[in-house]
C-alpha cells in the first residue's frame, strides 16, 4: 500500500466519529482477567458486579460526565474499575491518557501488577501495544505506546512526573493517600487536572477509599457531585433500601450468625441473597451537583458473593472493638462501610451528656460519691469573674462532678482572690461520713498573670498551681519553671512556678471518656474506667463542656490539626482540663494499687476518726522517683549545678 492511502486510511479513522461502545460492554466483549491480577480468571463478567456499570459507562466517551468519582470500600472492584477504563481508551478512543498512584514506586508496582497483564491477557490491548523486549517498542514500566496515544504512570508524589505532559484522560487511584504537597508546587489532583484543561472532551476518574473527615480529597469530591447510592430490593417484601452496617446483626459474639435484616419487613437476608438483590439494584442520586460530576458510594457489604460477607464484616467490627483500638476502628469505617474517619477530639454530643445526666439523677448536694478517694480542682479566669469546677478521683480514673463556683467580682481587686482563698481550703462531705479536702487546685495564669502569680504566692507550696496550657508536649504536664516578678514589677522572695498543660491531649482524653455508653441497671455491670458522673444542671454547662472540636486543615499544603472553639463560652471545658491536670501532677497516671489501697485506708479511717498511720505517705511521693521530683531549695552562691543533656533539668552534685 501507497504512503499516501496509509496515510488518507488513518486520516478518514480520525474523522470518523466514535461508536456508542461503553467501557461495560467493552470489558464483557474484550476483557479477559489474568491469574497474576485477579482471584477469579477468564472472561470479564459485568453482571458479578452489577454495580460497577453505571460506573463505568460514566466513564465513556459518550456519557456527558467530565469528572466520575468513586468513595468505596475495600474488595468492591474500584481498581478493576480503572483499569476497564484505560482498555476502553487504548482500544476504543485513543488519547493521551494519565494514571497516576500515591506515589512512583506503586505506580511501578502497578505497572508490573496490573497493567502488564491488562494489555497481556486481552488479544485486543496486547495487538496495539508492542512487547517491551522488542527494541525501540516504546513500551517500559512507566510508559506504554499504542496508535493514537499513550499512557504515562506516575507517583503523586514527583512534579516532574505530573506535568511532564497533557493529558485527555486521568485515573487517579487512591487519591485520599496522595501527599498534600508535592515538592513545594501545590496539590497533587490540581497539577493532574491542569493536564486536561485544554481538552473539551476529557475524562477524569477519582478513585479511593476515604481517610480521615476535614481532609479527604475523595469525599470533597463526593460532595460536589450528585452523590448516587446503590438502592437494592428486599428479597421478600421487595423494599428498596440503601444497606447500612447498623442493619447486619448477629448473635452474642458470634459474627458467622451474621445476617441482614430488612428495613421494611425485618425480614433475615443471608449473603446468598445478594446475588438477585445485585442484580436488581440501581444508582439513585440524592442532589444535582454541579452538573459535571457523577459520584458513586459504596461499602464493601455490597461485595458479591465470595469477596466479603455480612459475616466478615460482623467479624471485623468484633475485632476492632473488642480490642478497643481506634486505629483498628478507624481502618473498619475507611475500608468497610467507605467514610471517613473522624478524629476522636471530635465534641461529644452535649444533648445525649444532658439527657444522661438527669437519667443518672445524681443529687447536687456537693457531695463526694462512695467512689470518689481525692479531689482535685480547675479554675479559670475571667475579668469580671473565677469559675472553679471540684472533681472527684476514683479508681480507673473514674469521676464525679462535685462543685461548680462562680466568684463574681474584678478579679483586679482583692477581695475576689480572697474569696477564692476561702473556696480553696473548704472541704466537702464524703458519703463515708468524713470530709475532704481539695487537694490540688489548678489556676490558668493566661488572665491577670501576675495577679495568679502573686496569689499562688500567698497559697504556699504544694496545693496550688499556676498553669499554662501548651498546645503540644512530650508529656500531660511537663516541668514547671519559676517566675521571680511581683505585680509589682520587683523581684519576689519566693519564685512562683508554672506548670505547662498538655491541653490538646487532655481534651482528646476528655472526649473519649465523655463518649462511653453507661451501662443498665439490667446488665449489672460496672462503670467502665474514665466514666464521667455528673450531676443534674443546666443544658449551659453541658454546651460549653462540647464547646471545641478538633479539626484538621491545610495550612501550606501541610495537614495541622488544632482545637477550635464552636461557641464563645467554654469555661466548663477549660475548668475540667485544668482540674484533669491538677490530678495528674497529683500523681494519678502513675498510680497502682497501692495507691489507691492508701486513699481507700485514709477516707475509712478518717470516717471513722482514727488518724491515719503516720507511716503511710501520700500517693504522689510514693510513685515519684528521686530524679523525677522537682528540686525546691535554692543552690548555694559558692555552689555549680550540674546540666545533665537532654533531660534539661538541674540537679546539685
Amino acid at each position: 500500500m501507497r504512503a499516501a492511502e496509509v496515510y488518507g486510511t488513518a486520516f478518514g479513522q480520525g474523522l470518523r466519529p466514535e461508536s456508542k461502545l461503553t467501557v461495560s460492554a467493552w470489558a464483557d466483549k474484550y476483557r479477559l482477567l489474568s491469574q497474576r491480577a485477579s482471584a477469579e480468571a477468564g472472561r470479564w463478567r459485568t453482571s458479578r458486579t452489577p454495580y460497577l456499570r453505571e460506573i463505568m459507562d460514566a466513564l465513556s466517551s459518550s456519557s456527558p460526565y467530565e469528572r466520575v468519582v468513586f468513595m468505596k470500600g475495600a474488595q468492591i472492584g474500584g481498581t478493576e474499575c480503572g483499569n476497564n477504563f484505560l482498555g476502553y481508551v487504548i482500544h476504543h478512543a485513543p488519547g493521551p491518557i494519565m494514571s497516576i498512584q500515591p506515589t512512583v514506586e506503586m505506580a511501578k508496582r502497578n505497572s508490573k501488577q496490573r497493567i502488564d497483564p491488562l494489555i497481556e491477557e486481552s488479544p485486543v490491548l496486547r495487538n496495539l501495544v508492542q512487547s517491551p523486549r522488542s527494541r525501540d517498542s516504546g513500551n517500559t514500566i512507566l510508559s506504554k505506546e499504542f496508535p493514537g496515544g499513550i499512557l504515562v504512570m506516575t507517583g503523586a508524589n514527583s512534579a516532574v512526573g505530573l506535568r511532564s505532559m497533557a493529558a485527555r484522560y486521568l485515573f487517579l487511584d487512591e487519591v485520599d493517600a496522595y501527599p498534600l504537597d508535592v515538592d513545594g508546587e501545590g496539590d497533587p489532583i490540581v497539577l493532574a487536572m491542569a493536564r486536561a484543561r485544554t481538552f473539551a472532551r476529557r475524562k477524569i476518574f477519582l478513585c479511593s477509599t476515604p481517610l480521615t473527615s476535614g481532609t479527604s480529597r475523595i469525599e470533597a469530591a463526593y460532595e460536589e457531585s450528585d452523590k448516587r447510592r446503590y438502592w437494592v430490593p428486599c428479597p421478600f417484601c421487595h423494599h428498596y433500601q440503601v444497606l447500612e452496617f447498623s442493619r447486619i446483626r448477629w448473635e452474642h459474639k458470634d459474627p458467622e450468625t451474621a445476617a441482614y435484616f430488612c428495613v421494611a419487613c425485618e425480614g433475615r437476608i443471608e449473603n446468598h441473597h445478594k446475588t438477585v438483590m445485585l442484580e436488581r439494584g440501581e444508582w439513585r442520586a440524592e442532589q444535582v451537583g454541579d452538573g459535571k460530576t457523577a459520584g458513586f458510594h459504596l461499602p464493601s457489604y455490597y461485595s458479591p458473593v465470595g469477596w466479603f460477607s455480612f459475616a466478615d464484616a460482623a467479624r471485623m467490627f468484633l475485632s476492632a472493638s473488642s480490642k478497643g483500638c481506634q486505629q483498628l476502628l478507624r481502618v473498619f469505617t475507611n475500608t468497610v462501610d467507605a467514610k471517613t474517619w473522624k478524629e476522636i477530639g471530635e465534641a461529644p454530643d452535649w444533648q445525649r451528656l444532658y439527657e444522661r445526666a438527669q437519667a443518672e439523677a445524681l443529687p447536687y448536694a456537693r457531695t463526694v460519691p462512695q467512689g470518689g478517694l481525692f479531689l482535685t480542682a480547675g479554675a479559670d479566669v475571667q475579668k469580671d469573674r473565677i469559675e472553679i469546677q471540684v472533681v472527684a478521683w476514683g479508681r480507673g480514673k473514674e469521676s464525679w462532678l462535685v462543685d461548680y463556683e462562680v466568684i463574681e467580682g474584678d478579679t483586679s481587686r482583692p477581695e475576689v482572690w480572697a474569696k477564692l482563698t476561702g473556696y480553696a481550703n473548704r472541704t466537702f462531705p464524703h458519703a463515708s461520713g468524713t470530709d475532704l479536702p481539695i487537694t490540688r487546685l489548678a489556676i490558668d495564669s493566661g488572665a491577670e498573670t501576675q495577679t495568679v502569680y502573686s496569689w499562688v504566692r500567698s497559697q504556699g507550696p504544694g496545693k496550688v498551681l499556676a498553669v499554662k496550657g501548651a498546645v503540644h508536649g512530650v508529656a500531660i504536664i511537663g516541668l514547671p519553671s519559676t517566675v521571680d516578678i511581683t505585680a509589682a514589677g520587683k523581684k519576689a522572695r519566693r519564685a512562683a512556678k508554672v506548670w505547662p498543660v498538655n491541653v490538646s491531649a487532655f481534651k482528646t482524653e476528655l472526649y473519649g471518656w465523655l463518649r462511653l455508653e453507661m451501662p443498665t441497671a439490667e446488665s449489672g455491670e460496672p462503670f467502665p474506667p474514665g466514666f464521667c458522673h455528673f450531676p443534674q444542671l443546666g443544658e449551659e454547662f453541658f454546651r460549653q463542656l462540647s464547646a471545641e472540636q478538633l479539626i484538621t486543615r491545610l495550612v501550606k499544603g501541610y495537614r495541622k490539626t488544632e482545637w477550635q472553639k464552636m461557641r464563645e463560652r467554654n469555661e466548663a471545658l477549660d475548668t475540667r482540663i485544668y482540674a484533669r491536670a491538677a490530678a495528674a501532677q497529683f500523681g494519678m497516671d502513675r498510680f497502682q494499687e497501692q495507691h489507691w489501697a492508701a486513699l481507700e485506708q485514709q477516707v475509712d479511717l478518717s470516717a471513722r476518726g482514727t488518724p491515719s498511720p503516720s507511716q503511710t505517705p501520700a500517693p504522689a511521693t510514693q510513685e515519684l522517683p528521686r530524679t523525677e521530683r522537682p528540686v525546691d531549695r535554692f543552690y548555694r552562691r559558692d555552689e555549680k549545678p550540674r546540666w545533665l543533656g537532654d533531660r534539661k533539668r538541674w540537679f546539685d552534685r
